[in-house]
C-alpha cells in the first residue's frame, strides 16, 4: 500500500512538472515559438477549441509566424482570438489563406513582466507539488492509523516522499531559471 502511495505521488509530481515546463513555453521570449499558440481557445462553431487542433503553426522568421487552418472558414475566428489574447501584441494579418502573425520587440519592461508572470507560473506549480505531498502524508497518516503498516516503515515513506517532493520542486526551479535567461536575453 505505501509504494502505491508513492507511486501515484511520483506520477502527479512528475505530470506538475511537465505542466510547468509547458506553462513556460505559452511565455513569450524575443523570438516566435508556435508553442505560445497551441493553448490559444479559438471559438469555433461555438466550442472552444485550441488553435493548435485547428491549424498549423510555422514560423517564418525570428519575430513571425504562418497560420495555416485545416479550415478556410476558421480564418477570421482564429485572428480574432489572436488578436483577444492578452500581453501577447501580436498583429495577425490574414490575406485569405493563412495568417501571418508579427510579434513586437521586446522592451525591457515587457521582459521584466514576463519574468514576473513566469515566476508566478512557476510558484502555482510548487505549490501543486507540495498538495501532492500533503495528500501523500495524509494517506501515509490514515494507512499507519488503520494499522496498514509499521511505524517505521511510514517514517522511511514520508522521508521518501520529502525527497521525491525536493527534487520536483528543484526541476521547476531549473526549468524556471532557463526560462528567465531565455527571457532577459537580449
Amino acid at each position: 500500500m505505501i509504494q502505491e502511495i508513492l507511486l501515484e505521488a511520483t506520477d502527479k509530481m512528475e505530470k506538475a512538472v511537465e505542466a510547468a515546463k509547458d506553462d513556460f513555453g505559452t511565455i513569450r521570449t524575443g523570438r516566435a515559438n508556435p508553442v505560445m499558440f497551441q493553448k490559444i481557445i479559438v471559438d469555433y462553431y461555438g466550442s472552444g477549441t485550441p488553435l493548435g487542433n485547428l491549424a498549423s503553426i510555422q514560423v517564418l522568421e525570428a519575430r513571425s509566424l504562418a497560420i495555416t487552418p485545416y479550415d478556410k472558414s476558421a480564418l477570421l475566428a482564429i485572428e480574432k482570438a489572436i488578436r483577444d489574447v492578452p500581453n501577447l501584441g501580436a498583429q495577425p494579418n490574414n490575406d485569405g489563406n493563412i495568417i501571418r502573425v508579427t510579434l513586437p520587440d521586446l522592451t525591457e519592461e515587457r521582459r521584466k513582466e514576463y519574468v514576473k508572470l513566469a515566476r508566478s507560473k512557476a510558484e502555482d506549480h510548487r505549490v501543486s507539488v507540495r498538495n501532492i505531498r500533503r495528500k501523500g502524508n495524509d494517506d501515509l497518516a490514515a494507512l499507519k492509523k488503520d494499522g496498514g503498516a509499521g511505524e517505521d516503515e511510514i517514517s522511511r515513506a514520508e522521508k521518501e516522499l520529502d525527497a521525491l517532493t525536493k527534487t520536483n520542486v528543484d526541476a521547476i526551479d531549473n526549468a524556471l531559471k532557463h526560462k528567465e535567461s531565455e527571457l532577459l536575453e537580449v
